[in-house]
C-alpha cells in the first residue's frame, strides 16, 4: 500500500476535490490545505483537511512539517477574471505571495515535486489561434498576469533549488464526479454549465447570452471545455512523470476545438429534458470570438485521453450532481 501523502492546496474547491478522489484511487493520501474561503468543508472525503491560508508561513510550515507530504498540487487561487481587474492587488496578493510561500515551504520541506495547476489566460487575448504550450504569453488580465508570475517563480526555483514542476494550462473546467460523489457548487455561481442549471430550476428568470453576432457558426463565442474529470487524471499522471523522473514539463489541457454557448445551452436542454429560458444580451467587453487550447503533448508525452470531454457526458455529469448533490459548509 503507497501511503505516500500529496498536499492539496484548494482541495476544498471544486477541482481541488475531484484531484483528491483521483489521488486516493491511485494509493496516495491528498491532505487538503485550505482556507475554505470559497472551498467547502464537505467537499473534504478523501484524507485529511488542514485549515490554513497561503498568507500564513506558519500554517505552511506546520502541515509539511505533520505530514511529510512526497508532492504538492497547488490549485488553491482566486479565479474570477473580472473581480481581478477591480481588484488587482488582491490577485497579487492572494495568488502570487501566497504561491511563493508554498514554494518556498516546499524547498525547505525537500519536498522537491510540484504541480501547478495554471491557466490559458495567461496568453492573453489570441482569438482564433489554437493554443499551444509554446503560444506567446501576454496576459490581459491580473487573474492571468498573477498565474503567469508563478510560472516564473517555479522557473527560478528549479534553476536555483532544483525544484521539479509540471504545470498545467488550461480554459474552461466542466463536469462532476462520475458517481456524484462531488461536483460543482460556487456561491455566487458564474460558471456557465451551473448557470444553466439555475434557469432550468427557475433559480434565476434567464439565462442571459452575451453577444449572438460573432463570426462563428451560430453567432455566439466559442469556448474549450474539460471535464474536470479528465482533468485531475492529467494532474495525476503530471505527478507519476516528475516521480519518474522525468524531468519539468508544461502541458496544455484542452480538446482543440471547443463549444459555442448556444451548443452548451442545446445540450444542456437535451440532457435536462427542459427548455432553458434565455435572454440575448449585448456583447460583454473583452471577450474574445473564439478561445481553444491543443493538447497534443498531454496525449502523446503524458498519454492522456480527454474521453469524459464531450459535451454531453459533461452536462449528463453536472447534472447528476446538481439534482442529488450540494455543500452546505
Amino acid at each position: 500500500m503507497n501511503e505516500q501523502k500529496v498536499l492539496v492546496t484548494g482541495g476544498a474547491g471544486y477541482i481541488g476535490s475531484h484531484a483528491c478522489k483521483a489521488l486516493q484511487q491511485s494509493g496516495f493520501i491528498p491532505v487538503t490545505f485550505d482556507n475554505l474561503v470559497t472551498g467547502w468543508r464537505d467537499a473534504v472525503k478523501f484524507g485529511p483537511l488542514e485549515n490554513g491560508d497561503l498568507l500564513n508561513k506558519v500554517d505552511i510550515d506546520r502541515v509539511f512539517e505533520k505530514h511529510s507530504p512526497v508532492a504538492v498540487m497547488h490549485f488553491a487561487a482566486l479565479s474570477q477574471v473580472g473581480e481581478s481587474m477591480l481588484k488587482p492587488g488582491l490577485y497579487w496578493q492572494n495568488n502570487v505571495m501566497g504561491s511563493l510561500n508554498l514554494i518556498q515551504a516546499a524547498v525547505d520541506h525537500c519536498c522537491m515535486d510540484f504541480v501547478f495547476s495554471s491557466t490559458c489566460a495567461t496568453y492573453g487575448d489570441q482569438d482564433g489561434v489554437v493554443l499551444d504550450e509554446d503560444s506567446l504569453q501576454h496576459p490581459i488580465n491580473a487573474y492571468g498576469a498573477s498565474k503567469r508570475a508563478v510560472e516564473n517563480i517555479l522557473a527560478d526555483y528549479q534553476a536555483t533549488y532544483g525544484l521539479n514542476q509540471v504545470i498545467f494550462r488550461y480554459f474552461n473546467v466542466a463536469g462532476a464526479d462520475p458517481e456524484a460523489e462531488i461536483g460543482e457548487f460556487h456561491q455566487p455561481e458564474t460558471h456557465l454549465i451551473p448557470m444553466i442549471f439555475d434557469a432550468v430550476d427557475g433559480k434565476r428568470d434567464a439565462l442571459t447570452i452575451f453577444g449572438t453576432d460573432y463570426n462563428t457558426p451560430d453567432g455566439t463565442c466559442i469556448r474549450d471545455y474539460v471535464h474536470v474529470y479528465d482533468l485531475v487524471e492529467a494532474h495525476i499522471l503530471g505527478l507519476k512523470w516528475l516521480q519518474q523522473g522525468r524531468g519539468s514539463r508544461v502541458f496544455n489541457l484542452g480538446t482543440g476545438d471547443g463549444f459555442s454557448v448556444r451548443e452548451v445551452v442545446d445540450h444542456a436542454g437535451q440532457v435536462t429534458k427542459r427548455p432553458v429560458p434565455i435572454i440575448e444580451g449585448a456583447r460583454r467587453p473583452g471577450d474574445c470570438t473564439k478561445l481553444v487550447s491543443g493538447s497534443s503533448r498531454a496525449v502523446s508525452e503524458l498519454g492522456w485521453s480527454a474521453a469524459r470531454s464531450n459535451m454531453k457526458q459533461m452536462i449528463t455529469d453536472a447534472w447528476r450532481w446538481h439534482q442529488n448533490g450540494d455543500f452546505k459548509k
